[in-house]
């Protein structure tokens, strides 16, 4: 016997094992090495946006290492395997497949996360399938912990930015200084501050969970204890942003804005956050568990290996993994090719129910939608109200081109023209079909404000949420009838109460039916 020096579990030297189990691990190993490297090399796109958004975003850095503490992990976990006679599970074909086919609806529908988790599941499951789930359960979490190497989370952007404003504004108030806020922004006395996306917090949270959930995998041996540190690793960053984003307003004030407002606005973040890790890992680690074995005398133990299976087991096994992954990036090829069309053309007619087209742009406004393949942006007018019209048509989506995307926008959160000061929903029928739009209300130049809604058309279908375009477009592309996707946007100057409102909704009433038809027919002609 002899005592691990890492885990310091008392575990049987390698070289005591049988020859059978030996050789069956060696077998075992070279089919899963053959199996995972066919699907990074039949996934190699999918991998390298991965890496690609590792190198280019902060948020995402820490991706590098996930595989390498990953494996580390594995190698602590040797003794442990080798305890247990690797058995190929057959039925993980069906879920592995089913992943398969999460990656294609995420690339057919243009969504990052979608086609990265589902490859990341590929691979974490192709280890228990070619293995066995006896032993991949002793490696579960150095599994799990793989898909941290997906970059997702900056969805929860908008909300955190939310979050930190409110309490900023809320903190500020008690303390005694007045507040006036629209939107992100806000103004005090002593100047003014808008809380933007390195405001949200969303890099501090993803990294207290990444590197949370690490911590409490090695310092706990309780389920109920590492979930417990994993749910403060979520929480406690949120809070200290809002701390953090408060602190940093009150120095900026204090100091007449000679403080805390330009890079070392930053670094006060981070300075801040590391304090706070550090902290948390400190009261974490008063309820840590004893993970060493106390040594003892030595101990017989009796070992029974499962039977090993043949290496003709995994050589099947590892082929029957590598066809059930490469079927779904055949089957995107087949459908790019007969979707690929001609650059869309939008033909604009000079009457729109009754709404006749006129020359100059209604402000200086433009929506942010990245790349359209086609656009127009359009004055149109009728007994006096005038409407801005704005279509972005989007046609061979691909991740770099495409209608819904965080980066497409009616206004930057960096835009030092125009704020956005006010969001809500809209109930509208556009040409007999009914749909809730989105509204914002936007400040401008020169105290400007406007109200603007919008929504996506999705081959005749229409939605203002993210998730069902999404959906729509990977269905359309699924029965063969190609990605046509747009986004129409109505907007118009606010006057009195209730005025811009009124002449919106009488144009999508009585102009809405010809921007379906242009709509359709655009699609027609691909």
């Amino acid at each position: 016997m002899r005592r691990d020096p890492i885990d310091g579990m008392l575990a049987p030297a390698f070289d005591s094992r049988p020859g059978a189990t030996q050789r069956s691990w060696l077998v075992a190993s070279a089919a899963l090495a053959f199996a995972l490297a066919w699907i990074a090399f039949g996934y190699w796109r999918t991998g390298a946006a991965m890496v690609a958004i590792w190198a280019r975003s902060d948020t995402f850095a820490h991706g590098f290492l996930v595989a390498p503490i990953s494996a580390w992990l594995i190698w602590r976990a040797r003794a442990s395997l080798l305890e247990v006679a690797p058995q190929p599970s057959w039925w993980l074909l069906l879920p592995l497949t089913a992943a398969g086919a999460g990656w294609l609806l995420g690339e057919l529908g243009a969504v990052n996360a979608v086609s990265q988790f589902a490859f990341v599941a590929m691979l974490v499951l192709a280890v228990p399938t070619v293995i066995g789930t006896r032993a991949a359960r002793r490696i579960a979490f150095p599994l799990a912990f793989l898909f941290f190497a997906v970059p997702a989370g900056e969805f929860l952007m908008p909300q955190l930015m939310e979050w930190t404003a409110d309490f900023t504004v809320m903190a500020l108030r008690f303390t005694g200084i007045p507040v006036y806020r629209e939107g992100q922004s806000f103004n005090i006395p002593s100047g003014n501050w808008s809380v933007v996306e390195a405001c949200s917090g969303v890099r501090y949270l993803i990294a207290s969970l990444v590197i949370g959930t690490l911590y409490a995998y090695l310092t706990y041996r309780s389920s109920t204890r590492r979930l417990i540190f994993i749910g403060f690793s979520i929480l406690v960053p949120v809070v200290a942003n809002w701390a953090r984003a408060y602190m940093i307003v009150m120095i900026g004030h204090l100091s007449g804005n000679k403080l805390a407002v330009g890079i070392d606005h930053l670094i006060y973040g981070w300075l801040f956050f590391g304090l706070v890790i550090m902290i948390m890992f400190w009261v974490g680690a008063r309820w840590r568990d004893d993970t060493v074995v106390p040594v003892g005398p030595a101990r017989s133990v009796s070992w029974t290996p499962a039977p090993a299976a043949s290496a003709g087991e995994f050589l099947l096994v590892a082929v029957m993994v590598a066809i059930a992954a490469m079927i779904w990036p055949l089957g995107q090829r087949l459908i790019e090719r007969s979707d690929a069309a001609s650059i869309p053309a939008l033909s604009v007619p000079a009457s729109m129910g009754g709404w006749e087209a006129v020359e100059g742009g209604l402000t200086t406004w433009r929506p942010h939608f990245k790349n359209p393949p086609a656009e127009l942006r359009d004055r149109w007018t009728r007994g006096g109200a005038n409407v801005g019209l704005y279509i972005a048509y989007y046609r061979n989506q691909s991740f770099e081109q495409k209608l819904v995307s965080s980066d497409n926008v009616l206004v930057r959160n960096d835009d030092r023209e125009w704020l956005r000061v006010g969001t809500g929903p809209q109930k509208l029928d556009v040409a007999g079909r009914p749909v809730s739009a989105r509204t914002e209300e936007l400040r401008g130049p020169g105290a400007q404000r406007l109200v603007a809604w919008y929504w996506y058309w999705i081959d005749g279908k229409l939605t203002s949420s993210d998730a069902l375009a999404k959906g729509y477009t990977a269905l359309s592309r699924l029965v063969g009838r190609g990605d046509d996707s747009a986004v129409i946007v109505v907007y118009t100057l606010k006057g009195a109460p209730g005025e811009a409102e009124a002449a919106l909704e009488r144009f999508v009433r009585e102009a809405g039916p010809a921007v379906s038809a242009m709509l359709a027919d655009t699609r027609a002609r691909r």
